[in-house]
């Protein structure tokens, strides 16, 4: 079974591809973040799966931010941003996975505790059902500790926000503005 894993950064790669491999699941990967900002943050997250050397090949596709501006255009608000935003990636994860004859696909967003599972699953069973591939949708977030220790322990590069602009000001506003 061949499961096509959209990554949004490296620590988060690192539980669910060792759930997906243990489950028996021959495992490739896709790089499409075009939220994420700076081009900066965005080339030191593309660098940190590589140096994670997870063993699966890695898709690339072009970084066009301006997919995500353009989805989000005066919809900036958060949770409204978010949920363009993870609809952007998965509906472009399930497109690829189709194109490429994989049967399923998923999503690193699954480990973290700061996403909203409700709303991922929804937007990954949508974007299945509308590109004819399957949606594995499991909880990883059991491993989102282990994994970024693990991250750390191996000197893997871990941003310190979501990945867009708006979620840098909010993540940094605090310390500036004190």
């Amino acid at each position: 079974m061949k499961v096509l894993i959209h990554i949004c950064c490296a620590p988060c790669l690192i539980y669910p591809l060792e759930v997906l491999r243990l489950k028996g699941f021959e495992s490739y990967g896709l790089f499409f973040n075009p939220n994420i900002h700076p081009f900066t943050e965005y080339n030191e997250r593309k660098k940190a799966i590589t140096e994670l050397n997870s063993g699966i090949e890695v898709i690339y596709p072009d970084y066009l931010p301006q997919e995500f501006f353009r989805g989000i255009n005066f919809k900036e608000d958060t949770p409204l941003r978010c949920t363009i935003c993870w609809g952007l990636r998965l509906k472009k994860t399930a497109r690829i996975a189709k194109e490429r004859g994989f049967k399923y696909f998923t999503t690193t967003l699954l480990v973290s505790p700061y996403q909203n599972h409700e709303v991922l699953r929804k937007l990954g069973d949508e974007a299945a059902r509308e590109e004819g591939v399957e949606f594995y949708y499991a909880d990883f977030r059991p491993g989102f500790k282990k994994a970024h220790e693990e991250a750390k322990r191996k000197g893997i590069y871990a941003q310190k926000y979501c990945g867009c602009i708006y979620s840098e000001m909010e993540r940094y506003s605090k310390k500036y503005n004190a």
